[in-house]
């Protein structure tokens, strides 16, 4: 109902008068016009033009709006890490997962350069990832920046993608481009019939339920830090192995 569009065109006694109800808002939704115009300190034709502008025809079906609009509504349940890990290693503790990271760690051992990508709190992983391939004897770079050109040859290097949907608009144009550059890539979705994970030479996914507060997505990562530093750690194991 207050869209920004709608804020802009308040006077000066309409924005004092927004103020007010959005302080008051359980309180207003019960007034009278009158003790509304005495509380906010404004007149009532003030808060008939105000109403107009919301595209309300009087300031009864105002109160109605404003009343659906603090309806609360019940918070969302989220699931304890404890019962995400035993989902994530009842799904994927087996021979055929622990197979896949002992292939993608082999084949990283045998690149010269990772490469990281990933956007929002997957990009945040993403630089984890970077770091903590770096520490363990592994150049790895994270690309923060999405619109960097990318105009190298990287057939020496592979791309691990990070996603929870793996539909991730920013994150596939990247992925592109880097594997047209001759990168291979390495995508971590939450399953393999993502659009991500069907374009990666290599896909890890983990399966846990996802779970979401309105339009935020807040599906654990736990599982992706484990994967990553797993991977990291038999890369590690395969290269101190070849140089002894």
């Amino acid at each position: 109902m207050f869209t920004n569009e709608v804020i802009t065109t308040f006077n000066e006694l309409e924005m004092l008068l927004y103020k007010y109800i959005m302080k008051n808002k359980e309180k207003v939704v019960y007034m009278r016009i009158r003790d509304l115009a005495d509380e906010a300190h404004v007149s009532t034709s003030t808060i008939m033009r105000f109403c107009r502008k919301l595209h309300c025809e009087g300031f009864s079906e105002f109160k109605v709006k404003l009343k659906l609009l603090i309806d609360i509504k019940p918070t969302p349940a989220i699931k304890s890490n404890e019962y995400v890990l035993a989902e994530f290693f009842e799904r994927t503790q087996n021979k055929k997962f622990l197979a896949k990271l002992e292939n993608a760690a082999s084949i990283i051992a045998k690149t010269e350069t990772i490469i990281f990508i990933g956007f929002g709190s997957s990009g945040t992983f993403a630089e984890y990832g970077s770091r903590y391939f770096s520490s363990v004897g592994k150049f790895s770079m994270y690309i923060k920046d999405w619109f960097v050109p990318i105009h190298t040859d990287l057939n020496s290097s592979i791309t691990i993608a990070l996603s929870v949907s793996g539909e991730s608009a920013f994150t596939l144009s990247h992925v592109q481009k880097l594997k047209e550059q001759g990168s291979k890539i390495l995508s971590i979705t939450n399953n393999e019939q993502s659009t991500m994970a069907k374009l990666a030479d290599i896909n890890i996914s983990y399966y846990v339920t996802e779970e979401w507060i309105g339009s935020m997505n807040v599906t654990t990562q736990i599982p992706v830090v484990f994967i990553l530093e797993e991977m990291a750690r038999k890369v590690y194991e395969i290269n101190r192995e070849a140089q002894e």
